[in-house]
């Protein structure tokens, strides 16, 4: 019988801005804007203790009406960012994918009433394929991609990690890919106000995510936007979502702030379940 020693985490990972890592930062941002997101993601790995046998990645750049799984054998890229450096439309990250835990997957949601779609054609996104050349740069671990809902329901998101909670004693690393902060329009603003809303929702999340009472926590994730600072940190929500999805396959895990920085005065943060 599997037990929590052997039971994988959940992450809820920031992937950072476009292809930040792999470029310079322009003047007059500081170059090590993105050097402290690059430190924790490259030490994922080892802090996990053992390589799982695939990663599930729900990343906030996919949305479909149901859960779509990617189900590519070979994985091509897709670089959905724009107005950055040539190069950056050349990185590579040759990731097979995985049929069995595919199937699996499938399975999960079927039973749990979900009816869900397969896209064979669909590359691996930014929000994938750019934080996970970082953790595992040999692109030696299987890797799964799985859309959000387009219906960006909070709780509906909880609940689809819940249904995709038995993976974790499988080998599978469930992996929610976003940004704790998303307002591109005010990130690079240096006024108080926006700063402000950023810790305040920073606390927020942090707190909720660390409650002892999972059924508390989600209830609590559910409703985020009444959070304070919450609308102001996300006004779409699609950045968030992949923590709900990491928080609802935690089951009674409790959440643990695994990393914390400010990006030009907004607070980021990363958490680990169980």
């Amino acid at each position: 019988m599997t037990d929590a020693v052997s039971r994988l985490p959940t992450l809820f990972i920031p992937h950072g801005g476009g292809p930040c890592f792999f470029m310079e930062v322009s003047p007059p941002l500081p170059k090590d804007l993105w050097d402290g997101l690059a430190a924790y993601l490259k030490g994922i790995d080892t802090s996990l203790g053992k390589r799982p046998k695939a990663v599930l990645v729900i990343s906030g750049h996919w949305e479909m009406p149901r859960p779509t799984v990617g189900t590519a054998r070979d994985h091509t890229l897709l670089f959905d960012y724009y107005g950055f450096p040539e190069h950056t439309y050349r990185l590579t990250y040759p990731a097979h994918g995985a049929p069995e835990t595919v199937a699996r997957i499938e399975e999960l949601l079927s039973r749990a009433g979900y009816r869900a779609g397969e896209d064979a054609a669909r590359g691996l996104d930014h929000g994938v394929f750019v934080p996970f050349k970082l953790i595992y740069p040999e692109a030696d671990v299987p890797m799964i991609q799985l859309s959000l809902l387009a219906s960006l329901d909070a709780a509906a998101h909880v609940k689809l990690g819940q249904a995709l909670a038995p993976l974790r004693d499988e080998g599978v690393l469930i992996v929610g890919s976003g940004m704790s902060y998303h307002n591109n329009r005010a990130l690079f603003a240096q006024t108080a106000q926006a700063n402000s809303d950023s810790v305040r929702f920073d606390d927020w999340l942090t707190e909720a995510c660390a409650d002892p009472d999972p059924e508390r926590r989600n209830a609590k994730l559910a409703e985020w936007a009444s959070a304070p600072g919450g609308r102001a940190c996300h006004p779409r929500e699609e950045h968030l979502l992949p923590l709900h999805v990491a928080a609802g396959a935690a089951g009674a895990d409790i959440g643990r702030h695994v990393y914390s920085d400010k990006i030009v005065g907004k607070a980021l943060s990363g958490y680990q379940f169980g």
